[in-house]
């Protein structure tokens, strides 16, 4: 008996399993499961009327609305790819992302028209707009492309391409991360398991949908065992965060540690945070000291940080609710293996630093077009972070930093996230980043940047970090 796979097949599961129930709610209006559905078969077909098919990548560039949710449904309805892109680029960057990935398709917003015209510009490119009106730039509306009949669901292979996202334009031109169905897929249901043991339902969702660490959020939706809503923000801001948990009553937050920061400054405990139990955070180092600081605000909340990258479809490892290791970045996930090797790739004993490597279904399929680059990274199926860290004897991760962020200083490694942990654990300072620049005596020197409160002097901080470094 053969039957459909891939997302766009989960995403009818979901609705079976679950039934119809309120499932998005956003800027005071609400969808069900079912019109979601009906909507993305909908434009399924309208994409497929565009010339839109199996294989194809298609630039999704807008700030969080249900449109980008509903295109990536439908997208993958059809065995499309979606290509995301936060609308924060500039128009170089985007065009090195439409001429690299080769799209012929954009979906853009209002908001975001004017960067993907001008991004498209001399390239054959069809701009879908989510607007009430078409405006000069675009070539059809997303409205009239759900007019039509619905586009048959297409059924897709673990390894076939389900994502393309651009990552790592620090380092040069920014290159194409392909993931598949099935990794997706796993990664999603292994968050999805560790998610439901929080008891958490309901969502409040701030996370940009074109990242990966938002667009795996979205599809663990779909592998939940309960039904529950995603409160989904267009962008973050930290007040009306706090107005939406308040009045919406979610039990789960998934954020990144500079929103918590930016939390940490506004009155919590004004604010009604009872209904929320477990905030999920990752794509960045937290501090203890902001976890320390949110879960003693917050009575009753747990915050809970993980480890991952685009290259393993965002989570590796995530704290357990039940056991949360503080200073850890948790366990690896179901299905995910951790190790930590030295320079020659030999395995490390617990306790002892070394590059941080994971083998799971979500370790990327390679580079878009970048042999070279995958091989590099990619080792007989374990994918070579880059990052410093080690085990613990119960399987703990802890991530001590970038290996390429190192400092040398007189002849002694230090790690700037060391020296931010420091710095963040003043209650004067707000955020903090370390840097190393080149010393002649030293070969490099720390330096430290950061948002002090007025009523606090950098003689005091310094006195602060010389008595714990």
């Amino acid at each position: 008996m053969s039957y459909a796979a891939g997302l766009g097949a989960l995403a009818e599961q979901s609705l079976a399993r679950l039934g119809d129930h309120r499932s998005l709610e956003f800027e005071g209006g609400w969808h069900s499961a079912a019109e979601q559905h009906e909507l993305a078969v909908r434009l399924a077909g309208g994409l497929a009327w565009l010339g839109v098919g199996v294989g194809d990548r298609v630039v999704v560039c807008m700030t969080n609305c249900p449109e980008v949710l509903l295109s990536y449904a439908a997208l993958w309805r059809l065995g499309a790819v979606p290509t995301p892109v936060i609308s924060a680029v500039t128009p170089v960057e985007l065009a090195h992302v439409l001429t690299d990935s080769g799209a012929r398709v954009a979906i853009a917003s209002a908001a975001s028209l004017a960067l993907v015209t001008e991004a498209a510009r001399g390239l054959q490119v069809q701009v879908v707009l989510a607007d009430l009106e078409l405006l000069p730039g675009a070539d059809v509306l997303l409205a009239d492309l759900l007019t039509g009949g619905g586009g048959a669901l297409v059924s897709r292979a673990d390894d076939d391409l389900a994502a393309l996202l651009y990552t790592g334009g620090t380092t040069g031109r920014a290159k194409g991360v392909m993931l598949g169905h099935g990794g997706l897929r796993d990664i999603a249901a292994a968050r999805a398991q560790v998610f439901s043991r929080s008891g958490a339902v309901d969502l409040l969702l701030a996370l940009p949908l074109s990242h990966v660490y938002g667009l795996l959020n979205a599809v663990t939706r779909l592998q939940m065992t309960e039904p529950g809503v995603v409160i989904l923000q267009r962008r973050f801001d930290a007040a009306q965060w706090l107005e939406l948990a308040a009045t919406r009553r979610p039990q789960a937050g998934a954020l990144v540690p500079s929103m918590l920061q930016l939390l940490l400054r506004q009155d919590l405990e004004a604010a009604d945070l009872s209904s929320l139990r477990y905030l999920t955070t990752g794509g960045a180092p937290l501090s203890v000291a902001v976890r320390e600081q949110v879960e003693r605000r917050v009575p009753g909340v747990r915050v809970c940080d993980g480890y991952g990258c685009t290259e393993v479809t965002s989570t590796a490892t995530m704290n357990p609710y039940d056991a949360p290791r503080s200073g850890s970045v948790g366990l690896p996930l179901p299905g995910v293996e951790v190790r930590v090797v030295d320079e020659l790739g030999e395995m490390l004993g617990v306790g002892i630093d070394g590059e941080v490597c994971v083998r799971s279904a979500g370790v990327m399929q390679g580079y878009w077009r970048d042999p070279s680059a995958t091989a590099a990274a990619v080792r007989d199926g374990w994918m070579y972070t880059g990052d410093v860290g080690h085990l613990d004897a119960d399987g703990y991760l802890y991530v001590v930093d970038r290996i390429k962020d190192l400092i040398i200083r007189g002849g002694f490694n230090v790690y700037p996230r060391d020296v931010e942990d420091v710095l963040l654990s003043h209650p004067a300072v707000a955020t903090a980043a370390v840097v190393g620049r080149p010393d002649p005596v030293l070969g490099e020197e720390v330096v430290a940047y950061v948002s002090l409160s007025e009523d606090a002097s950098v003689e005091e901080l310094i006195a602060w970090c010389q008595a714990r470094l």
